[in-house]
């Protein structure tokens, strides 16, 4: 693998407060230099990508979407799944184990480990179970998963109702040091909705899903925290309510850490009207005034990490009556241009968006060498133009889901290059990669 040279972007990296117009190196896979003005160049010879104008950040994490292999290869693959993420920036993705069968046995993880490695063109990191098939009863084998591979446990798609299973699982991941990633819905509250419980619910005549539902069991997992000291991540946040109890956790030095979708930062209940089935989503899109409280907790650290919740269905999930369709948005190819619109309106800063996908979630997952840019790093690079303007086309998409609220949305701010381990995984025609032999590299200025 030939050393390549990004050259005169606008570099970026939290982890670091790096944030200078400069030059990169990769080589043998890893960042190898990062500095000004071609201050250090490769004797050998090398690729150039020039990335004037575009903002050159750390490979995108997502510790949250769903490949559905194996089981559902119909709705996505680990092959479409990864393109899908190179497109959208993610050079590490955190498969949830809502396949068939579950990821819940070291068989199972190391099938999607063998996979991944055969066909994935970004990195993926199994998410192992809580309980055994989900089913919320009995406990897995963890040391087996820990031992296998796995980076995080979650029954995702189902909450742990149990309160006791979830006390001792997370009394004994403790021993493994794995987070559980609990998707906090009290489905006794919940059963049966559609859409956030509220006027507009009323008004459609949908049966809705208060926001209680989701905050019992947030406060729940925040007690069991405390008392087990194990490290709890509160999936999907949608709720003022419970961006309010999670900062009062960490205000307590409860171990928890939270996450949000670019969806329920951007849009509102109100992208149901017409009774929109690619809008439905679990956690469903709440109020106005539910995003503005987690853009405030994103801002304040309350939430660490964005991740997608991508959620691929076919066609038939979708075309169908609101209250039948399947929940779900396809969102890892979406994500960076939808966010964008926050920093463009000034909600956000760029540093915080790119901390949010990139060294805060490697710091959930206990891995220091992603989501830097530090030298001896992981070589996972993403470039992004933050003006180019696009219009959203879901039959383009990489994904096998073309499930997007955003079908024919103008978005501005795009992927222009992925590279993960040193190798450009994704780019755009625009971006061009020449080769520089190396006497002219020698005379290169």
């Amino acid at each position: 693998m030939e050393p390549l040279l990004i050259l005169g972007g606008r570099i970026i990296d939290p982890s670091q407060g790096i944030d200078m117009v400069g030059d990169l190196l990769i080589a043998e896979g890893g960042i190898a230099w990062v500095g000004k003005a071609r201050e250090a160049m490769p004797e050998e010879p090398f690729s150039l990508l020039h990335a004037e104008g575009m903002v050159v950040s750390p490979g995108f994490i997502d510790l949250h979407c769903h490949l559905r292999e194996p089981g559902f290869e119909e709705k996505e693959t680990i092959a479409t799944g990864t393109r899908a993420a190179a497109r959208g920036g993610f050079t590490t993705i955190c498969c949830m184990p809502n396949t068939e069968p579950p990821i819940d046995t070291r068989a199972t993880v190391e099938f999607i480990q063998r996979k991944a490695a055969a066909e994935g063109v970004v990195r993926v990191l199994p998410i192992g179970c809580i309980s055994k098939g989900r089913r919320g009863e009995e406990m897995v084998e963890m040391g087996e998963l820990a031992g296998a591979g796995v980076v995080a446990l979650s029954d995702d798609g189902n909450p742990v109702m149990d309160s006791r299973l979830m006390r001792y699982a997370l009394e004994y991941s403790r021993f493994f040091d794995l987070v559980l990633i609990d998707h906090c819905e009290d489905v006794s509250l919940s059963e049966g909705g559609v859409i956030n419980e509220g006027w507009l619910s009323t008004r459609l005549g949908l049966k809705g899903i208060p926001a209680a539902a989701e905050e019992i069991m947030v406060a729940r997992d925040i007690a069991l925290a405390e008392m087990t000291g194990g490290r709890v991540h509160i999936a999907h946040v949608s709720t003022a309510g419970s961006a309010d109890l999670v900062r009062r956790a960490k205000e307590k030095g409860i171990p928890v850490t939270a996450e949000v979708t670019p969806h329920h930062l951007t849009l509102t209940e109100e992208r149901v009207m017409g009774y929109d089935t690619n809008a439905k989503v679990n956690p469903p899109l709440r109020s106005a005034k539910d995003v503005q409280a987690l853009i405030g907790a994103l801002k304040q650290g309350v939430i660490d990490a964005i991740v997608t919740d991508h959620a691929p269905r076919e066609d038939v999930d979708k075309m169908c009556e609101y209250d039948i369709a399947a929940f779900g948005i396809s969102g890892l190819e979406t994500a960076l241009g939808s966010l964008l619109t926050l920093v463009h309106g000034g909600e956000i800063d760029l540093a915080t968006l790119i901390s949010k996908l990139t060294f805060e979630p490697a710091k959930i997952l206990r891995k220091s060498d992603l989501g830097t840019l530090r030298v001896g790093a992981c070589g996972d690079v993403t470039i992004f133009d933050p003006m180019a303007e696009w219009v959203v086309d879901p039959s383009a998409f990489a994904s096998k889901g073309k499930n997007t609220p955003l079908a024919g949305c103008l978005l501005k701010g795009k992927v222009m290059a992925t590279i993960c381990r040193g190798e450009v995984v994704y780019k755009e025609d625009a971006m061009k990669i020449e080769t520089i032999s190396r006497e002219a590299g020698a005379r290169f200025d």
